[in-house]
């Protein structure tokens, strides 16, 4: 299956927190050749400020913003649309799930303001509907320390596992990207030691420690062959991938790992309307992007993909 991005939909509330999601956007629209469409959804009762900036609240004053973005960060590119849903509504979520289907998106890329508590408010209140309402993946970015829009580059692309064989089927998206970006994929799952298990775990492996710690053992050995026949597909492919085998505790572990390995981006697949639930309720995807700064795509996939 190919995948490919030609039409890309960036969301915009007018804040300059806002555009932390420009350069990925811009970066994403060079190496797919694809045209960009800049959003704004009128909200109903808009406040003036957001994220303790200035907000857009009318039709005249978001188009004019997002024609100056467009000047300002898309020069150059082929097909860029600015376009302001006017009608005023309290679902911003559902105005762009609507319209990314009725205009054929295949990308939303969108930022996120925080990240522990302040992450799973924020990234949480539009973003993560969405996701959950969708069938396309989301880019999310963050802004830097001053606030600014970051630099974004895809030359370490990071794909984290599991043990659930559906997460695979966002590797499509994974492989396009990692082609059109000529980017280096690693490929990693996380097995616990017998000190980083979860209270629960440790009370029902405490009757017998050595026969928990030799089943971990053995789920490394496993996830050791079925990742290094991943990442020898992925480079039968062209693509420059290697597979990791990490231990101790899977969120903590993935984002040290993100750090050290200077990693661009990390991708994880999510179980779209089914899952998102999950995903925001203390799972594993959940705590590493509390963790991690990071930029994150996340790919639904469903029985049918």
């Amino acid at each position: 299956m190919t995948v490919m991005f030609k039409h890309i939909l960036v969301p915009m509330d007018g804040s300059k927190l806002a555009e932390a999601a420009l350069p990925a956007a811009r970066y994403m629209a060079d190496k797919f050749a694809a045209q960009v469409t800049l959003f704004h959804v009128v909200e109903k009762d808009a406040p003036s400020q957001v994220h303790g900036q200035k907000h857009l609240t009318g039709f005249e004053e978001a188009q004019h913003y997002l024609e100056e973005v467009a000047q300002r960060w898309f020069q150059g590119v082929s097909q860029v649309e600015c376009h302001v849903h006017e009608t005023e509504t309290e679902l911003v979520s559902q105005s762009i799930i609507a319209h990314a289907a009725e205009l054929g998106h295949d990308l939303v890329v969108m930022c996120s303001h925080g990240r522990g508590k302040a992450f799973h408010l924020l990234f949480g209140s539009i973003a993560q509907k969405v996701i959950a309402g969708g069938t396309l993946p989301v880019l999310i970015t963050h802004p830097d320390e001053q606030g600014e829009p970051p630099p974004f580059a895809c030359r370490q692309i990071l794909v984290p596992l599991d043990t659930d064989p559906e997460h695979e089927k966002g590797l499509p998206v994974v492989r396009a990207v990692a082609l059109a970006c000529s980017s280096e994929l690693h490929i990693a799952t996380v097995i616990p030691t017998y000190e980083s298990l979860s209270p629960e775990e440790k009370v029902s492996a405490r009757t017998l420690p050595s026969t928990a710690s030799r089943m971990l053992e053995l789920e490394v050995r496993d996830a050791s062959e079925h990742l290094d026949l991943l990442a020898r597909e992925l480079t039968d492919a062209g693509i420059r991938a290697s597979s990791h085998v990490l231990r101790g505790d899977p969120a903590e572990t993935i984002a040290l790992a993100a750090t050290e390995a200077k990693i661009d981006l990390m991708v994880l697949a999510t179980h779209g309307k089914t899952g998102m639930k999950a995903f925001w309720t203390g799972s594993v995807a959940h705590a590493i992007c509390s963790r991690s700064r990071c930029p994150l795509l996340l790919v639904p996939i469903s029985e049918a993909s």
